[in-house]
C-alpha cells in the first residue's frame, strides 16, 4: 500500500475532467496508484459527468468537488492537470517536481454546442472514454511528458 504513487488531478472546478479521471484511475488502477481530484475552484460534482461514467461502470457519484487547499498536506508523486486552466494557474507542489499537463476538452463547453440531450451526453462520453485511454497507460505514459 505505501509503494503506490500518488496522484492528483488537477481542473479548474474539480466537477468533470478531473472527477473522471479519478474515478478511472480508482477503477482501473487502484493496486498502484492513489488517485485524487482538486480544482483551483469548486463547481460541485457534474450530474452528466456521473451518468457518462455509470455508463461506463465506474460509479463517481460519492466523490466531491474539492478545492486544492484541502489537499494541501498531501504529497504528489504527479500532479496532473486536466485543463489548460488549472495547467496555466497551477500552484508550486512542495516535493513535487512532476507537474504534468494531460488536457482535455471540456464536455460542458462542448455541450453548449447542441440542443438534443443524448448529443450533449455525447460530449462527455467522448471525454470519458478519452480520458480512461490516458488512464489506462499509467503510470508508464507519465516518464513520457
Amino acid at each position: 500500500m505505501g509503494n503506490k504513487l500518488k496522484i492528483l488531478f488537477l481542473c479548474t472546478g474539480n466537477s468533470c475532467r478531473s472527477q473522471m479521471a479519478e474515478g478511472w484511475t480508482r477503477h482501473l488502477k487502484d493496486n498502484i496508484i492513489d488517485a485524487f481530484s482538486a480544482g483551483i475552484e469548486t463547481h460541485g460534482l457534474n450530474p452528466h459527468a456521473v451518468t457518462a461514467m455509470a455508463e461506463a461502470g465506474v460509479n463517481i457519484s460519492r466523490q466531491k468537488s474539492k478545492l486544492l487547499d484541502e489537499l494541501q498536506h498531501n504529497a504528489f508523486d504527479y500532479v496532473i492537470t486536466v485543463c489548460s486552466h488549472a495547467h496555466e494557474k497551477c500552484p508550486l507542489f512542495p516535493g513535487t517536481d512532476r507537474i504534468i499537463h494531460a488536457g482535455f476538452d471540456d464536455p460542458p463547453k462542448m455541450a453548449k454546442l447542441f440542443n438534443n440531450p443524448e448529443q450533449k451526453l455525447d460530449c462527455y462520453r467522448k471525454i470519458r472514454d478519452e480520458i480512461r485511454n490516458f488512464v489506462m497507460n499509467l503510470p508508464e505514459n507519465l516518464t513520457k511528458q
